[in-house]
């Protein structure tokens, strides 16, 4: 693409040369070739020299790399399917075959190397990082600008097929060759939906990053709690972990040799302040109970469908995380109006909470929440049955800054609910009345007269009138209204 700017040196190529050669004995079923070239002796040599500069190491499963290799493909559709992690020798100044006869001087340099390095760093930093891999193969000062520890904050690998422990054991090699053994630029390493994770490939993580501040992990099932532990001991600065759809995490915690060199005041706390654990279906309460004594900084706590929680895990995480702000139990069947009494506890301080198909609620856990969390924000308690105008009253009349709530599937509530929520919550700026039964144009037609700033409704599967919906949209201009009414366009 670009023309190399200046000769590879005897030790850089050799320190690149080692990590390639490492790299191309692991991953055999990735490497090739030169073709056979039968002009002259010229031909002959440049081939050898081609041959001589380590391939690049494809961290790919087999038979999926062999078009790359061979450059018989560069189109979209080769690199669709796959996230490519490549570490290799900066690209030597090597002359083509066809251009032996001398151009002009301003034939040889492509319009794109007019640019400074500061140009080409700004253009680098919204690469994702198999995009970026692949600039180092260009040239040499490509090679040199991608490499630059500014722009390897984030790791981000994706893929059901990618190679990730391969991936990241290459990529962490190579940023740790100025600082030998670690990676001090590193902060954010996101490999969601990278299945072929394991335990070993975290490990490389916990040894090598020890500024890591953020780690998502969601959906690498085959990750336990070892290799977490051994992430969360070694990362002291790690804020956002989340290991949503890991259904082997069952706690997170210090590892036992850390814990036991902490002192008993240094409290052996971990700075985890956002923890996602969504689909962790084997947590327990003794699981909430330790990640709770341990992560006491939390701020934004997801457990959906941890279906195992009851009200005794809710009660040891208000006891050690009292500045909890955004929490989801939806989907916690044993969850009931004792878990709620226990959330109430933290007060002032909780901003969004989910509680939507825990069935076991009623208005009197709602009572609770609504009394002593009146700066609540947000509220998602679709599927809550037990759910009545009542409730609505007693949440309208508390949580005056309420501006989104969901209360679809809740039979019980009524336009009378409505009249309560539309006279008190002025700044209500989404609602969703999803299969709510009981609701007609009249509750709707108060709704809209009295929460002027509304942005989204949702009335799908009510039976609201025509007249109703057009009420709505003359009167909150900015409303979208989500409806399943054919003739209301």
């Amino acid at each position: 693409m670009g023309a190399n700017n200046g000769k590879q040196s005897g030790s850089e190529g050799k320190g690149s040369s080692s990590i390639s050669s490492d790299l191309s004995s692991s991953t055999d079923q990735t490497s090739t070739r030169a073709p056979k070239n039968a002009a002259t002796s010229e031909d002959s040599d440049l081939s050898m020299r081609t041959v001589s500069t380590p391939s690049p190491a494809l961290i790919l499963p087999p038979g999926s790399s062999s078009a790359i290799l061979n450059g018989s493909s560069t189109s979209s559709s080769a690199f669709s399917t796959e996230t490519i992690a490549m570490v290799h020798t900066p690209p030597t100044s090597i002359t083509h075959p066809q251009r032996g006869l001398q151009q002009p001087k301003d034939q040889q340099e492509a319009p794109v190397d007019i640019l400074p390095d500061h140009a080409f760093l700004q253009i680098f930093t919204h690469l994702p990082t198999n995009q970026l891999c692949r600039c180092a193969r260009v040239c040499r000062r490509w090679y040199n600008l991608a490499w630059d520890p500014r722009l390897w904050r984030t790791v981000r690998l994706t893929g059901d097929v990618l190679h990730v422990d391969r991936a990241l054991r290459v990529l962490t090699r190579r940023l740790c060759q100025d600082t030998p053994n670690v990676c001090l630029t590193l902060e954010t390493v996101v490999v969601s939906g990278c299945r072929r994770l394991t335990d070993r490939g975290l490990y490389t993580v916990a040894q090598c990053c020890p500024e890591l501040r953020r780690l998502e992990v969601a959906g690498c099932y085959n990750v336990s709690n070892e290799a977490v532990f051994e992430v969360v001991s070694r990362c002291p600065n790690l804020e956002h972990l989340d290991v949503s759809g890991c259904s082997k995490v069952t706690c997170i915690s210090l590892t036992r040799d850390v814990s036991v060199k902490l002192s008993p005041l240094h409290g052996q706390q971990i700075s985890i302040r956002y923890l996602d654990m969504t689909d962790c279906f084997a947590l327990e309460d003794e699981g909430l109970h330790t990640i709770a004594a341990h992560c006491t900084q939390l701020t934004h706590l997801y457990l959906r469908r941890c279906v195992r929680l009851t009200d005794e895990g809710l009660r040891f995480l208000v006891i050690y995380c009292p500045f909890v702000r955004e929490l989801s139990v939806s989907d916690c069947r044993f969850i009931s109006d004792f878990g709620l009494r226990e959330i109430a506890k933290l007060e002032g301080r909780l901003r969004y909470l989910s509680i939507a198909h825990c069935t076991r609620i009623t208005d009197v856990g709602v009572r609770y929440v609504a009394k002593y969390c009146i700066r609540l924000r947000y509220l998602n308690a679709r599927g809550c049955e037990g759910l009545t105008d009542h409730g609505i009253e007693h949440l309208a009349k508390n949580c005056l800054k309420l501006k989104s709530l969901d209360i679809g599937k809740c039979p019980l509530v009524s336009d009378a609910g409505l009249e309560q929520l539309a006279l008190n919550s002025f700044n209500l700026k989404r609602l969703s009345l999803k299969s709510c039964e009981s609701i007609t144009g009249r509750g709707l037609q108060v709704v809209a007269a009295n929460c002027f700033d509304l942005q989204l409704l949702n009335v799908q599967d009510c039976d609201v009138p025509l007249e109703a919906l057009r009420f709505v949209k003359r009167h909150c201009k900015r409303c979208v209204i989500e409806h399943t009414n054919p003739a209301f366009f």
